[in-house]
């Protein structure tokens, strides 16, 4: 099992990467409406009062300290919701107890990554013929400041599995334990380019809407086209 202090440091650097996310979850107004902590604090009491649907929008913010969140960046909502709103079956470097905000290297390669997702769901569906998803791309800028790298070796063949999660959970909580704010690793979805998994929002500078896709599911295959 490779430690944490296995792991080379990545160059800090600011990146722009590419990342997709299902046109059916709305940005959180909340975040949008804030400048500060204390500013976080206070809007949420005052709609909590009149909107019992506010916990469902802005998720768990007991899982996300707020000197984490990067207050005052464009689009702070997509920078914050993957750590509020968790995907209790887990992801390639979270076990479903904490949130990681994954960004590809370029726009194909954030499609291929989410086509294979889609298709390993869709393809068992029983009797599904068709189906139609329409995904937003966001324009990630961050810098990778306190980051690590991991590259395609024999001793991180079972961290880059393509399948199995068991050891690259392992690591992603050892790094996130260790304060790391996020590791940037091969795809194995598209073979010579890049992941980034962000174990912390607070060091992305803005995310901005760009594209839309739409993945289209038919008779077990799934085309992917831009729509806007």
């Amino acid at each position: 099992m490779v430690s944490v202090d296995d792991i080379s440091s990545l160059a800090v650097r600011e990146i722009t990467g590419y990342r997709l996310v299902n046109s059916k979850f709305p940005p959180i107004p909340l975040f949008d409406d804030v400048a500060d902590a204390d500013e976080l604090e206070a809007v949420y009491a005052c709609q909590a009062l009149t909107n019992p649907r506010l916990q469902n929008d802005i998720g768990n913010l007991n899982l996300l300290p707020f000197e984490e969140i990067p207050f005052g960046i464009d689009g702070l909502s997509y920078a914050v919701a993957p750590f509020t709103h968790i995907n209790p079956d887990g992801s390639r470097f979270s076990a479903g107890d904490f949130g990681v905000l994954y960004i590809a290297d370029s726009s194909k390669t954030a499609i291929a990554e989410v086509a294979y997702h889609q298709y390993q769901y869709l393809s068992k569906v029983q009797d599904l013929a068709y189906d139609r998803f329409v995904f937003r791309e966001l324009c990630c800028t961050f810098t990778t400041d306190e980051f690590k790298h991991l590259e395609n070796c024999t001793a991180t063949e079972a961290i880059l599995a393509p399948n199995d999660y068991h050891q690259s959970q392992q690591l992603g909580l050892a790094l996130r334990q260790n304060k790391v704010a996020g590791l940037r690793y091969p795809s194995v979805r598209r073979q010579g380019t890049y992941c980034y998994g962000l174990f912390s929002p607070r060091t992305v500078k803005r995310v901005i809407q760009a594209k839309h896709y739409e993945m289209v599911y038919r008779e077990g295959q799934l085309h992917t086209n831009q729509v806007v």
